[in-house]
């Protein structure tokens, strides 16, 4: 990589970690302080990555060797290329404007200072795995992220639905890492390289192409909440609501679709086959899911459940490129809704349930617009920026495989149903609580990011998608666009089109009765099954039937072997039996005997190390 180059992703990715340093150094306690540093340096890092996304060129390395350990080299260094170039504007961007929205919304909090920090830290980590060019370095960063998530979820330690949401969204995280850190492990056994470019040029191993592949897909399932450990991703909403636009918009979900997007060459067809049926799957799901929520953050967290899925699905079409796009499509849209509930959350004095919301459209316009605005992007309204990448997606699954169609198709329509389910017991009909009759609108450093990411790039986004489409992948993805945009006959329009109509139609539904869900008063049955956790459900039964009985039988193999043989007898018996057939001669109290064989026993340990 040329110097200016180098140096330019040196300052991008320890920024934010001087800034989290020295807030937690010297500023701890001065909440405003490590408020406006923290979002300063988030600013300076997103102006950095438009410089370096303008440049156009060849992908450029830059390594160091950090150690040898035999004929393997472990090293520090960059990979950027189009699609690295790409994630690093639009996780700082998106970053800079929720670092904003937090100076607001956490006005009065006392452990601003620890918040700010943790959200510096959490850019560093999710920074170093977008420039990361080995599978070793992205490992630290990837469990650095897993650790800062943790810590900011966990803001609020003395409620104890935070502290179990921090605690479960790191256990479960992890599950997924001893895939990831196996696959490092195959990898080094069979290949002696973690290197993207030297991995890039070597054959798949011969008898298991497969494993080495699905060994690293356990840290995107992980990481991107996919079946089966996506469940984790909705108890998150119990920690601030900015770290719930951070982590799920931007950077920490969407690093394991950028991650598998990154290693997309070394996924076999049956892996990539897994995936996209998973990916379609929980799409479909989770949109159905959403329809069954009240808490306005976890419906967006089901929405984000299922636009993985779609990301997911993508890979699994050999379409990274297109996960990509929909990837920087999304988090523009996604922190906006997700900051659009934190500033309605805001507003009425802390209350997320949608049920006792209404009316806020004329108390917090600005709110609502932008909003509505992120709403139609996520329903993928033609020219909007999740029209052009979801679409493609579609269309891909529709030349491909007509199921993983049908299952992307039912997830388009879905979304339409939940989010106008959203907008009309959010911002219309009347105000159904207290709460939402005294809502107000929130303060400048809300509104802002809110107008920045809703009203311009969730629909400039969309009209500049050719544009921010990665180099490499512009060839294979120009087509799709423009017979979507021209020829009104395709399906995936078809399928958006049949949305768009059922979000009016749910617009109307849902408008019947003030502060009552439509379809749990219609639908019972059906609303219980959507609203009934099943995986949590069946976790549980794991930990309460399985794993206790393991761990008590554990316990008695400790008890019988360990404590009986190792200690008892091999520790105790032993030296007994030996002290009573020696009749004791050695421990008589004989002070100069003892010093006599203390000289005796070193002089011929002497002797031998110098005979040698």
């Amino acid at each position: 990589m040329p110097p200016d180059f180098s140096s330019l992703v040196h300052w991008i990715l320890f920024l934010p970690l001087g800034a989290a340093l020295f807030i937690a150094l010297f500023l701890r306690r001065a909440g405003t302080l490590a408020a406006w540093l923290s979002t300063g340096v988030a600013f300076a890092i997103a102006a950095l990555a438009l410089r370096l996304l303008t440049v156009t060129s060849a992908d450029t390395l830059w390594h160091v060797e950090l150690a040898k350990l035999g004929g393997i080299s472990l090293g520090f260094g960059y990979l950027i290329d189009a699609n690295a170039r790409l994630m690093l504007f639009v996780v700082s961007f998106v970053a800079a404007w929720i670092h904003l929205f937090s100076v607001g919304y956490m006005q009065d909090d006392d452990a601003r200072g620890r918040f700010f920090g943790g959200l510096s830290i959490f850019m560093f980590s999710i920074l170093g795995i977008v420039v990361a060019d080995n599978l070793l370095m992205t490992f630290v960063f990837w469990e650095l992220v897993g650790f800062s998530s943790y810590m900011l979820i966990a803001h609020y330690f003395d409620k104890d639905e935070a502290a179990e949401a921090s605690k479960k969204a790191f256990i479960v995280n992890r599950l997924g890492d001893l895939g990831f850190i196996l696959g490092i492990a195959f990898c080094l056994a069979h290949h002696g390289t973690l290197n993207f470019a030297e991995l890039g040029a070597l054959k798949p191993v011969a008898g298991w192409p497969w494993l080495l592949g699905a060994l690293l897909m356990c840290g995107f399932i992980g990481k991107s909440a996919q079946f089966p450990l996506h469940v984790w991703l909705t108890d998150a909403m119990a920690g601030p609501t900015p770290v719930s636009a951070l982590i799920h918009a931007a950077t920490m979900v969407a690093a394991g679709v950028y991650f598998m997007a990154r290693i997309s060459f070394l996924m076999t067809d049956e892996v990539l086959g897994f995936i996209a049926i998973s990916g379609a799957g929980m799409a479909a799901l989770a949109g159905l899911c959403a329809l069954a929520q009240t808490d306005i953050k976890k419906s967006l967290a089901y929405s984000t459940l299922a636009h993985l899925g779609i990301m997911g699905c993508a890979i699994g079409l050999h379409r990274p490129d297109l996960a990509v796009l929909h990837m920087a499509m999304h988090a523009f849209f996604k922190a906006t809704l997700f900051l659009g509930a934190g500033s309605v959350i805001h507003g009425c004095h802390h209350e997320q349930d949608m049920l006792k919301m209404g009316g806020l459209a004329r108390k917090m316009p600005v709110t609502a617009a932008t909003f509505i605005a992120a709403t139609l992007s996520n329903c993928a309204v033609p020219f909007l920026a999740g029209w052009y990448s979801k679409d493609a997606i579609i269309e891909a699954a529709h030349h491909h495989n007509l199921y993983l169609f049908a299952l992307l198709a039912l997830a388009a329509l879905a979304t339409c149903l939940y989010s106008a389910r959203m907008v009309r017991l959010v911002f219309f009909g009347p105000a159904n609580s207290a709460a939402a009759e005294h809502a107000h609108e929130s303060p400048w450093t809300m509104t802002t990011p809110l107008v920045v990411l809703g009203l311009v790039f969730s629909v400039a986004a969309g009209i500049a998608a050719p544009a921010l489409i990665p180099a490499s992948a512009l060839a294979r993805v120009a087509a799709p666009l423009h017979e979507m945009a021209f020829h009104a006959t395709a399906p995936a329009t078809l399928v958006g089109g049949l949305a768009l109509i059922l979000g009016a139609f749910a617009f109307r539904y849902y408008g019947r009765a003030a502060g009552v869900d439509s379809l749990r008063a219609d639908l019972p049955r059906v609303y219980g099954l959507l609203e009934f956790r099943w995986m949590d459900t069946f976790y549980g039964w794991v930990v309460a039937s399985v794993q206790r009985r393991v761990a008590e039988f554990i316990a008695f193999l400790d008890l019988l072997l360990i404590n009986g043989v190792a200690v008892r007898w091999l520790g105790a018996g032993i030296p007994a039996v030996i002290g009573y057939l020696a009749g004791r001669t050695l421990h008589r109290g004989q002070t100069r005997l003892y010093a006599l064989s203390l000289v005796a026993g070193t002089l011929l340990l002497a002797w031998y190390f110098l005979a040698r």
